[in-house]
C-alpha cells in the first residue's frame, strides 16, 4: 500500500512541471504561412486571440531588442561607423527586422481570421 502511494506521488511530481509551465505556444517565424493559415482555420476565437497575443508579444520583444542595439549604435563615434562593432550591430538590427517582418506576417493570419470571426481585437494592435 505504501509503495503504491509512493509510486503515485512520484508520477505526480514528475508531471508537475508540465502542469505549471504547460506546453506553451511559441511564435515561430519559420513556420510556413500555409501551415499557419491551415491551423488558423481550425481554431476558435479564443485560440486565435491567444496565438495573436503570442505573436504580438514576440514582435514587441524583438522591437525592444532593436531599440537596445540602436542605442548602442548611437554611442559609437561617427568615425568608427564602418568598424567591425558598428557593422555587427547593424547586421543584428537587420536580422531582427527580418524576424519581426516574418512574425508580423504570421500575426496577421491570426488577427485577420479573428477579425473575420468577430472576435475581440482589443489589445492586439502591433
Amino acid at each position: 500500500m505504501k509503495s503504491a502511494r509512493n509510486a503515485v506521488l512520484c508520477c505526480l511530481l514528475a508531471l508537475c512541471p508540465f502542469a505549471i509551465f504547460g506546453c506553451g505556444k511559441k511564435a515561430d517565424e519559420n513556420k510556413p504561412l500555409g501551415e499557419v493559415k491551415a491551423e488558423a482555420e481550425k481554431m476558435d476565437k479564443n485560440q486565435l486571440r491567444t496565438m495573436a497575443m503570442v505573436y504580438k508579444d514576440a514582435i514587441t520583444a524583438k522591437k525592444g531588442e532593436v531599440e537596445k542595439i540602436a542605442a548602442k549604435l548611437k554611442d559609437i563615434p561617427v568615425t568608427e561607423m564602418l568598424g567591425k562593432e558598428a557593422q555587427g550591430l547593424k547586421a543584428d538590427i537587420d536580422n531582427l527586422n527580418k524576424s519581426i517582418s516574418a512574425l508580423k506576417e504570421r500575426f496577421e493570419v491570426y488577427y485577420q481570421r479573428l477579425k473575420a470571426e468577430g472576435g475581440d481585437l482589443s489589445g492586439l494592435q502591433v
